[in-house]
């Protein structure tokens, strides 16, 4: 093996691993900063010796030894519990975990109580969205601080700075590593999948830049939204979420073209979905269903991407059971977005002047002003009834308003195609 493939290994193992290590560390170090500090290392010491000694043949359990004897090295010097002395129960409570004979199976033994409490942590409420992102992805993610940077295209400084400041104000607010409990813990759960959501869409539809999708941030939510899955069974709103995005995953290879250009749900060559990923979708809502209940937003989504998901051809999609759901939607969650796509279903089931009626209602919405789909359905629905001077204005409209290049081109393009008198292409 190469220098060059091993440190391709190291660093494939180490971001599957990593949840884990410091999930594990963070039990016993009680600081999520350090026990990622503790991680890190331990990488390090797999760069230097792998590459002559081999890959070990269990590399995580390597990685958990030499990680977890830094740990107990730096506690056994004391230089942090000594500081805290409020923590001296906590300190004794360490001196007999240290004492067990086999630290690494006790470990083992909460791997899967460690990871839950992670997530808790990474998406606590303390921490703003956009900190929960950053420290979502660098902790369970296993992204470095260079690829969450380009992967949202700000400044790696900045993001650097985000996850500082998240160690910091929850080393500072002294949030526990646990599960959450009764009301506390729906209302922290609600806000771990929306930071997971948030991590898929922006892979899904990156919102600037020049790339239309971003499929590797759309494979780190669904890698994070299966562990959870896993680690709360019984939510099914966890279920809804999976089932969501494995269905809107399985459209991206066919939402571009050779060129990168977008391709619109109703003109993809459906042939080109992952199938193996719809059916784990179905299978994920079917588990959501399962469990009882009115289905939450979540699945609720999921349903409606199953309508897609489920018609072999556009022409067979079944606009008004979507159209329906989008309205149990806005129910459950009043949102103008949802409005909006909801006037597109109505569109689609009773026509464009339906749809128009709809969308018309929400011009004066003031959180849309800025919003670019807003004028692009619009634009279309004129288009579609033949107002081609209206439908040109609104389109070139939403082209000013979106910041990513490859939906500014297509929308340009069909503001032209309505000023030559033809609907959009």
């Amino acid at each position: 093996m190469t220098a060059t493939d091993a440190q391709r290994t190291i660093n494939a193992v180490f971001r599957i691993e990593s949840p884990r290590l410091i999930a594990g560390l963070t039990r016993i170090v009680r600081d999520v900063g350090l026990a990622e500090e503790l991680a890190q290392d331990a990488l390090v010491a797999a760069l230097e010796r792998w590459p002559e000694s081999g890959i070990p043949d269990t590399p995580g359990a390597w990685l958990m030894a030499t990680a977890k004897h830094r740990a107990i090295d730096q506690l056994r010097r004391g230089k942090r519990l000594e500081r805290k002395h409020e923590q001296l129960g906590h300190e004794i409570e360490l001196q007999q975990e240290l004492a067990a004979p086999d630290l690494e199976a006790a470990i083992d033994d909460n791997v899967g109580d460690d990871l839950l409490r992670l997530v808790f942590i990474s998406c606590h409420p303390v921490l703003s969205t956009e900190a929960r992102v950053a420290l979502t992805l660098r902790l369970l993610g296993g992204l470095t601080t260079e690829e969450i940077a380009r992967a949202f295209l700000v400044p790696e400084p900045t993001i650097a700075q985000r996850i500082v400041r998240a160690k910091r104000t929850l080393a500072e607010a002294r949030v526990p590593f646990e599960v959450p409990r009764g009301a506390e813990l729906a209302a922290r759960l609600s806000s771990v999948l929306q930071v997971i959501y948030l991590v898929f869409n922006e892979g899904y539809a990156a919102t600037a830049g020049d790339d239309w999708t971003r499929p590797a941030l759309c494979e780190d939510a669904l890698r994070l939204g299966r562990i959870l899955a896993e680690l709360v069974p019984q939510e099914p709103e966890v279920h809804g979420l999976v089932a969501l995005m494995e269905i809107q995953a399985s459209r991206l290879r066919a939402r571009t073209g050779p060129s990168g250009e977008p391709i619109l749900l109703l003109d993809q060559n459906r042939a080109r979905w992952d199938h193996v990923l719809i059916r784990r979708g179905l299978s994920a809502l079917a588990r959501a269903e399962a469990l009882g209940g009115a289905r939450g937003p979540y699945a609720l989504q999921a349903a409606i991407a199953a309508c897609h998901a489920r018609a072999r051809t556009a022409e067979e999609t079944d606009w008004a059971r979507i159209a329906a759901l989008y309205g149990a939607l806005v129910e459950l969650m009043p949102s103008p977005v949802v409005e909006l796509n909801r006037a597109v279903a109505v569109s689609m089931a009773f026509g464009p002047a339906a749809g128009l009626e709809l969308v018309d209602a929400l011009l004066s919405e003031p959180s849309l002003q800025g919003y670019h789909l807003l004028p692009s359905v619009r634009g279309d629905l004129l288009a579609k009834l033949g107002r081609f001077d209206e439908a040109r204005t609104e389109l070139e409209r939403a082209a000013s308003l979106a910041r990513n290049a490859r939906e500014r081109a297509m929308l340009l393009e069909r503001a032209a195609a309505c000023a030559r008198g033809s609907a959009a292409p």
